[in-house]
């Protein structure tokens, strides 16, 4: 049986940190997202929305959309997204549809919100429920510490 707490949860927060960097690096804000089977990265993905201009390329919704179509839904169960930040509303929509088996995040939408200025009106937990399952914080300090580091 599949056991999503086996997954070495550090290595797999820390590889989408990396992410998150490379994103400023690029021109892009701070958030990054990995996609886990049987404890291995499958696909990963980092912002893109200011230097594509596409709303869309948030890496949490990019993954959703990649994961829908490459994966069958049972397979999909037995995939964790572990993301640099708490999925915003928007990609938590995504990620209901895509029916991933769990969503592991290092900091909150209301930890971000004291950077950015900006407050999301719902919990992607309140989106997912009943269909992924969403954990957070994991390596919250190094998370917090990046935010920190940008110039929102």
């Amino acid at each position: 049986m599949l056991d999503f707490d086996e997954f070495d949860h550090e290595a797999h927060m820390r590889r989408a940190f990396e992410l998150a960097e490379t994103a400023v690096d690029r021109g892009d804000r701070p958030f990054g997202s990995v996609l886990v089977r049987d404890d291995e990265v499958v696909m990963e993905a980092s912002n893109r929305v200011l230097t594509e201009s596409d709303v869309r390329r948030h890496p949490e919704l990019h993954l959703a959309y990649r994961a829908k179509r490459e994966f069958e839904p049972d397979e999909r169960a037995e995939v964790a997204m572990y993301t640099s930040t708490e999925p915003c509303p928007m990609c938590a929509g995504g990620l209901r549809y895509a029916g991933l088996g769990r969503v592991v995040y290092s900091v909150s939408n209301d930890e971000v919100s004291d950077f950015s200025g900006h407050e999301e009106p719902v919990r992607s937990g309140d989106i997912l429920d009943g269909i992924t399952e969403v954990v957070g914080p994991i390596c919250q300090e190094e998370g917090l510490a990046i935010h920190a580091d940008f110039d929102w």
